[in-house]
């Protein structure tokens, strides 16, 4: 997705996700989505409607299973200039 596009920002932060343990277990892995969402529309400025995430950021949190997520992620955002923003690992 980022090829065809001309890129205008791109930053790496670090994402906790203490607050997902906070959720059921059978929730968690979904709670982590939800707060990294947030967390990247809060930094970026975005809709929430107009965030991407990669399969493979994805295929991280679950890969432990939903119940035993990560405690932090290291994540790479680019924002396009269409307002778009992508979620990437570095």
């Amino acid at each position: 997705m980022v090829e065809n596009q001309e890129l205008t920002n791109e930053e790496l932060i670090n994402i906790s996700l203490r607050k997902a343990r906070f959720s059921s277990k059978s929730r968690r892995a979904d709670t982590a989505v939800q707060i990294i969402k947030d967390s990247v529309s809060k930094y970026t400025k975005s809709d929430m409607d107009k965030i991407w995430m990669d399969n493979k950021v994805n295929e991280m949190l679950w890969d432990r299973s939903r119940k035993h997520i990560k405690t932090k992620i290291s994540l790479k955002i680019i924002k396009l200039e269409d307002g778009t923003t992508e979620i990437l690992l570095p």
